[in-house]
């Protein structure tokens, strides 16, 4: 099990307005490494709208100093690694990612993502899937939700957990017990 699990906060309903980011690098199927960065979101979506605020508590003054986008972006890749990326409700993430990516003229290299969400889906029976439903269904009950750290946290907890559920020692395993395969970030 090698991933990087990943969640990205945004400043409003555009998805190119990221704000902050977490990402939990995962060898051997053990937690290894965390980053975590608060930065600016890039022009035109600069800006905060207030139910945002109110979900993840990020406010303007909070990324006034911060770096921008284009400043954390290759920082964030070369943590990656090269090794896939996973997100609950990948969809979101991912196209926070690429849309960011566009928005600054940025050429995003040859990754490939799966979806948490989607895999609890064949693990699990639950009444809801959400990334906090399934965190507490595993045990994992003491984290703040929609800090991006700690969401991407949760999703390593989870992707772990349905491994050792589905007794799989390596992601493609998992992948294929639950009937996911991997996506090209970049198409």
């Amino acid at each position: 099990m090698e991933f990087v699990s990943i969640d990205f906060e945004t400043a409003n309903s555009a998805a190119a307005s990221p704000c902050a980011v977490g990402l939990v690098r995962v060898i051997e199927g053990q937690r290894a490494e965390t980053l975590s960065m608060l930065f600016r979101p890039p022009a035109p979506n600069n800006w905060f709208h207030e139910g945002n605020i109110r979900i993840h508590g990020i406010r303007p003054e909070d990324v006034a100093e911060a770096p921008t986008f284009e400043d954390v972006l290759p920082e964030l890749l070369l943590f990656t690694d090269g090794l896939p990326l996973l997100a609950h409700n990948a969809s979101f993430d991912m196209g926070v990612l690429r849309a960011s990516a566009a928005a600054i003229n940025f050429d995003l290299p040859s990754l490939a993502y799966g979806c948490t969400l989607l895999m609890a889906r064949k693990t699990y029976n639950l009444e809801s899937y959400r990334l906090n439903a399934i965190a507490y269904a595993i045990g994992h009950e003491e984290f703040n939700h929609h800090d991006a750290l700690a969401d991407a946290d949760a999703c390593a907890r989870i992707a772990i957990h349905m491994a050792e559920r589905h007794e799989v020692e390596s992601l493609e395993e998992l992948l294929n017990k639950t009937k996911q395969r991997l996506k090209p970030l970049v198409v």
